[in-house]
Order: C-alpha cells, then sequence, then structure tokens
C-alpha cells in the first residue's frame, strides 16, 4: 500500500510519514480513484468514501486489514471470466451512459441540442512527412476499433470495416493572405463541424503543407469514440508509428466492447446501491445556476440555428512557477487543487447567478482498470457527478472550498451511477427536461494530452476547443507545457452579450489573487462584479409570476365560444382554421380518446409530423384530461420506446401516414386520427 501511495504521490516511500494527511500530500480525488480500483482488483471491498474519511497511512492500513478479514469471511466475487471471442463479437453492442447522450443530445429539436460533442485540435509543426503520416495513421486505425466506429440509427454501435483516410492539402504555392484565409475557413468549418456517426465519420486528420516546411495537422475526434484520455493514447500511438514504423506495439487483448460488457457486470452491484443513495438525495437537490442568457435554455436547437450551435474559446495558462505555487497554497489548507479552481469557478458562477446554491456537472474519467490493457483503449470511458455547490455562507475561501470538496468527494464515492442518470431522475420525477448545461472538468493530476515527445513529432497544439450538446459552458483545467491551461468554451448566443468575457475576467483574477496573495486563501471572495452588473442581478433575483389559477387550453376554449370566427391557424400549404373549427376539431379527438379509455391524469403519446395538424391532436388531448408526450417521427425505434415507457403512454396518437413507424414500438393501442 506504502510503494502504491509514494507513486501516485511521485516520492519515495520511505519519505510518507503514517500520521500525515495524504491530501496535503499532493493526493487528488483522481488518484485515489485509481488506488481504489487498483485494492478492489486484488479483492478488497474498500471504497472511495472509505478512504476520504481518514486519508493517512495508518488509518488506511487498519482499513484494509480489517477490511481483509471481512472478506476472508466472506469470499468476494472474482471479475467474470473472459468469454471466448465468438462471431457475435463484430456486431453491435450498447452504448456506454455518455455515448447515449450524445447521441441524443446531437440530434436537432433537442434542448441545446443539434451539436456533435468533439475534440478539434490543430498542432503546428515543420517538416511533417505525408506519406509517412498516412501510413501511421492507417495502423493507428487498425489498432484502435473505435476509430471507426459506426452509430447505427437504433443508438447502438458496432467496429467498421476501416477509416476516414488522411486529408492532405498543399498550399505551398498559395498566396499567403490565401492560404490564411484557407486555413481560417478550414478551423471554423471543423471546429463546427457535426460528422454522420452512422457512416463511421468519427475521427479524421487532415496534413496542411505550408511554405517554408511548414505544416498544421488537424485532428478532429468524437466524443462519442472517445474521450480526452483517449485522445492522448491516439497521439501517442500515432508519434510512435510515426516514428518506428518498423516496431509495431504489442497487440492488445481487449477491446472497448470487452470493456463495456465486463465493467457493468463487475459494478452492478456498487450501482444499485449508489442509485439508492442518489435517490434519496433528489428532493434537495438544487438545479442549475440561471446565469443572464437571451435564450431559454431548454429551447430545442437544430444544425441550423448558426449561432446557437456555435462556441469559442477563452483561455489563460498559469506558468509552471505559477503552478506550483498554486498547488503549495492549496496543499497548505488541506486542499487538492482540483477543488480549489473548482472553488473559483463556483465563486464566479454564484456572482452571475440569481442564486449562490446550484448545480454544477462535473465530468469523471471513469476508466476503470481491471486488466493493465484498459489503459491503451481508446474509447469513452468519461462519467460525471453533480456537485451542489452551495456557496450561499460568506466563508473565506479555504472553508469554501473545503466544503465543496467535501461535497465533492462524497458524490464520486457515490459515482457508479453517474450524473447523467441522476438528471434522467429529476427529468422523470418533474415531468420535464432537468439540464446541467454548466460543466467544471478537471484534468490536474492525468497528465499533459499533448506529451513533448508528441509536439516534436507534429507540433504545438495552437488551436484547440471541445463542444458539447446540452451544454453552454464548459470550463476545463487541463496540463500543458509544466503549468496549467484554464478554458472556457462558451455556447455562442445563449448568455447576454458580454458575460462570458467578464466572467471570465473575474475568473482569472480571482486565480491570479490565489496565487500572489496568501490572504486571499482566508477572506471571502469579493469583488466579482462590476458595479453596472448588480442592477441587473436584482432584476433576475426577482421571484417569478405567480402561477395562475387554470390550464393553458382554458382561454382557448372560452376564444372559441366567444369569437368563433377569428383566425385560429394557419396552414403552412394554405387555409385556415377559426377558433370554432380548431375546437370541434379538438373537443373530436377527445371523444375519441376517451372511447379507447383515455381518462382525466393519463399520458397520450403524440406521434405527428411539426405542422398544424399537431395543435388539435394536443388540444383535444388536454380537453380529455391527459397529458401529452410528443415522440417525433424522426426518432429512432429505440428511442421513441424509451420515451414511451418512461411517459407511460396509455395510447399512441398517430395519423395513418404514420401508423407503420408505432407499431411495435409498445404494447398501447394505436389510436388514428382519421378514425374521429
Amino acid at each position: 500500500m506504502r510503494r502504491a501511495v509514494a507513486r501516485v504521490l511521485g516520492t519515495a516511500p520511505e519519505e510518507l510519514e503514517d500520521d500525515r494527511d495524504l491530501f496535503e500530500l499532493g493526493l487528488d480525488s483522481l488518484a485515489l480513484m485509481s488506488l481504489v480500483g487498483t485494492w478492489r482488483r486484488g479483492g478488497s471491498a474498500v471504497t472511495f468514501q472509505d478512504l476520504t474519511s481518514s486519508p493517512t497511512l495508518r488509518d488506511w492500513t487498519a482499513l484494509l486489514a480489517r477490511a481483509r478479514g471481512e472478506e476472508e469471511a466472506v469470499p468476494a466475487p472474482s471479475a467474470p471470466p473472459r468469454p471466448a471471442e465468438t462471431e457475435a463479437d463484430t456486431g453491435p453492442f450498447p452504448l456506454a451512459t455518455m455515448q447515449h447522450a450524445y447521441w441524443i443530445g446531437r440530434q436537432d429539436g433537442q434542448p441545446l441540442g443539434g451539436v456533435a460533442a468533439h475534440f478539434y485540435v490543430e498542432l503546428d509543426g515543420h517538416d511533417v512527412d505525408p506519406a509517412r503520416l498516412d501510413t501511421a495513421l492507417r495502423a493507428l486505425v487498425r489498432r484502435h476499433g473505435m476509430l471507426r466506429a459506426v452509430f447505427d440509427e437504433d443508438g447502438r454501435q458496432r467496429f467498421g470495416a476501416e477509416g476516414t483516410p488522411l486529408t492532405v492539402r498543399d498550399l505551398r504555392e498559395s498566396d499567403p493572405d490565401d492560404a490564411e484565409a484557407e486555413l481560417r475557413l478550414l478551423r471554423e468549418r471543423n471546429t463546427h463541424a457535426r460528422p454522420d456517426v452512422t457512416a463511421g465519420d468519427v475521427f479524421r486528420a487532415a496534413l496542411c503543407l505550408l511554405p517554408d516546411g511548414r505544416t498544421r495537422l488537424q485532428i478532429d475526434l468524437d466524443m462519442m469514440a472517445g474521450d480526452a484520455l483517449s485522445l492522448r493514447v491516439l497521439l501517442s500511438d500515432l508519434r510512435r508509428f510515426y516514428e518506428s514504423p518498423d516496431d509495431p506495439p504489442r497487440e492488445l487483448g481487449l477491446d472497448y466492447r470487452r470493456y463495456l460488457a465486463e465493467h457493468a457486470t463487475l459494478r452492478r452491484a456498487e450501482r444499485e446501491r449508489h442509485a439508492a443513495w442518489w435517490r434519496e438525495r433528489l428532493p434537495d437537490l438544487p438545479r442549475a445556476p440561471r446565469l443572464p442568457t437571451t435564450v431559454d435554455p431548454l429551447t430545442p436547437v437544430s444544425a441550423d440555428d448558426g449561432v446557437l450551435t456555435h462556441s469559442r474559446r477563452l483561455h489563460h495558462w498559469l506558468g509552471p512557477d505559477d503552478k506550483a505555487a498554486l498547488v503549495g497554497a492549496a496543499r497548505r489548507h488541506g486542499l487538492t487543487p482540483a477543488a480549489a479552481l473548482a472553488t473559483a469557478f463556483a465563486e464566479v458562477i454564484a456572482a452571475w447567478s440569481d442564486s449562490r446554491r446550484f448545480l454544477l456537472n462535473l465530468p469523471l474519467f471513469d476508466r476503470e482498470p481491471f486488466v493493465p490493457d484498459v489503459a491503451a483503449l481508446v474509447g469513452d470511458f468519461s462519467s460525471s457527478v453533480l456537485l451542489d455547490a452551495d456557496m450561499s455562507a460568506s466563508l473565506p475561501f479555504a472553508a469554501q472550498a473545503r466544503g465543496l470538496q467535501t461535497r465533492l468527494q462524497e458524490g464520486i464515492s457515490h459515482g457508479a451511477y453517474g450524473g447523467v442518470e441522476v438528471l434522467r431522475d429529476l427529468a422523470r420525477a418533474e415531468g420535464a427536461p432537468v439540464l446541467a448545461p454548466v460543466v467544471y472538468t478537471s484534468a490536474i493530476g492525468l497528465g499533459e494530452i499533448f506529451e513533448q515527445d508528441v509536439q516534436k513529432s507534429f507540433g504545438r497544439p495552437s488551436w484547440i476547443i471541445s463542444q458539447g450538446p446540452q451544454v453552454y459552458l464548459d470550463a476545463q483545467v487541463t496540463e500543458l507545457d509544466g503549468g496549467l491551461l484554464l478554458n472556457w468554451d462558451v455556447r455562442d448566443g445563449v448568455l447576454e452579450a458580454g458575460v462570458p468575457d467578464a466572467a471570465f475576467d473575474a475568473y482569472r483574477r480571482l486565480v491570479t489573487r490565489l496565487v500572489t496573495d496568501p490572504g486571499t486563501w482566508s477572506r471571502p471572495v469579493d469583488g466579482l462584479l462590476a458595479p453596472d452588473v448588480l442592477p441587473r442581478r436584482a432584476v433576475a433575483a426577482l421571484p417569478p409570476a405567480p402561477v395562475p389559477d387554470r390550464a393553458l387550453h382554458t382561454r382557448f376554449f372560452h376564444l372559441a365560444e366567444t369569437e368563433p370566427d377569428r383566425t385560429a391557424v394557419v396552414r403552412e400549404t394554405g387555409g385556415t382554421l377559426t377558433y370554432a373549427e380548431l375546437a370541434d376539431a379538438a373537443r373530436r379527438i377527445a371523444a375519441l380518446l376517451r372511447d379507447h379509455g383515455v381518462r382525466e391524469g393519463d399520458t397520450v403519446a403524440v406521434t405527428l409530423p411539426k405542422g398544424a395538424d399537431q395543435i388539435p391532436a394536443v388540444l383535444g388531448i388536454l380537453a380529455a384530461g391527459a397529458a401529452y408526450a410528443p415522440v417525433g417521427v424522426e426518432q429512432p425505434a429505440v428511442r421513441r420506446a424509451r420515451i414511451h415507457s418512461v411517459a407511460g403512454a396509455s395510447v399512441v396518437l398517430t395519423d395513418r401516414d404514420h401508423a407503420a413507424l408505432c407499431a411495435g414500438v409498445s404494447p398501447v393501442p394505436v389510436v388514428l386520427l382519421e378514425d374521429g
């Protein structure tokens, strides 16, 4: 145990004191998750929460010895035997939880949707050889099945036969201004691309040849195929294939498909316990921060909505000396650097929010190394945890951060049931979508994604951005060139003009004070907002208007009685409906539904194309006293069945043209509008 702890802390075992708080020595949550995984593979039932409660070597020794005695009395289940490879192994397999969230969110019509979850990077180098790079790229894609993954219309995945080849653009003879214009155009297009993952377009590489031997390597990785650590794996492998083409690596004994299957089996019981823990806390969880926005974050978005599907990056780099100063100060206050920076971020969000208590969405790198080859895989191993960021008390920064760190560690210790699943539970409880669109990601302790060897071969990163669906502010902290890179990826058009830049500047200034002014840690945070922002904060904090004591459709039927000839609907194809005509159609649909057993309080699934025909259908459902659950005709069958199941629909209302879509999707009756 001492050797394992010393290894993650980068120190000698004999230098570790038995009673020293390990978090003060630099242990962080990610390193602790790795230690827990190692000891659990050895048969221990020790948990993350057990170890965070008393983080000293002496207490851990006693804890593991006590756990060992209990395990000898009741032998722990061993890892499942790995089955022999069969022909079925090459077929489709289910999506992981985060993959499924990306799959749904990238579709048009979703809140903050219409966007691919992807990483896009550009490396500016010199004399990169296109032929050698193409050969290396083909070897890379052969090695990692997820780089040629294909996602079908039903939301499943399989390994395809081949990936996308290297694209080479020769701009060496171009006019310098024309070449720069072309590079800007490519950057804009690639940054906001939404490739067709159903065609296997999940990983793309292009090399631009520039004057004087300069090169620009452009790499785009869809997050459904690989997470941030996978990007580091593939860059490292690509460099090795490029520099040593005659030295092939050892063949991997595990692929992503088998990892998912074995991981699900190993974590099943733990996941059930953690689900129960989160569900007990659902009623008390806050919601996402309400920031100054120009659009409702729940507004459905499609790829055609222009600016709402674009992101831009704000960034600040802390050099090695500043990083060392921040890490040292955090440790002196019993904090991890990740918790300190997360608290700085939360303080800034609280300053611009209408409440000082809110949910933050924190991605986790949940790659469980039950065999050594897991570390060499490309795939989506990410999870997330929801953090109750309660900043309401006016506490010194260090005390505020310790409280946030404790809540974060508690959430991570129940992370087998992830944040995406908790949000789904909240949505079911509320009967409406619940998002956590403000994200904070810490990759401190995971090493540098752009390793020095990679930069020597392909160049320095000159452009880095990530984009994801159902998120409008994604903050990240990553290690780069011995320091820390602080990024905010902001969805354009969602936050009020000027807010992202002002808030990021406040974040940068607060982090700088934590580095340069020791007194910042012992004082409450203030001075984040400019004076002209306070009046807007006051308006945002006003209580919402009271909810009227009537249904939304009551006024419609009142108007149908008092102004029957007034135009209610103008059809897309021409023609109109009056209030009287629309009310008559709605009442006939209500009678049709009652004839099929629909009663007050039931739910009716509506599968109709967007347009005027939806209006009498919805009004008819409401007139019958039921609720409606819209199920788009463009949704895949698996998704439609899932919506029907979650909504508990008693019937499906559709028309004759779309009846075939509904047949067999769920066991409830299908009611045709034409029958009414």
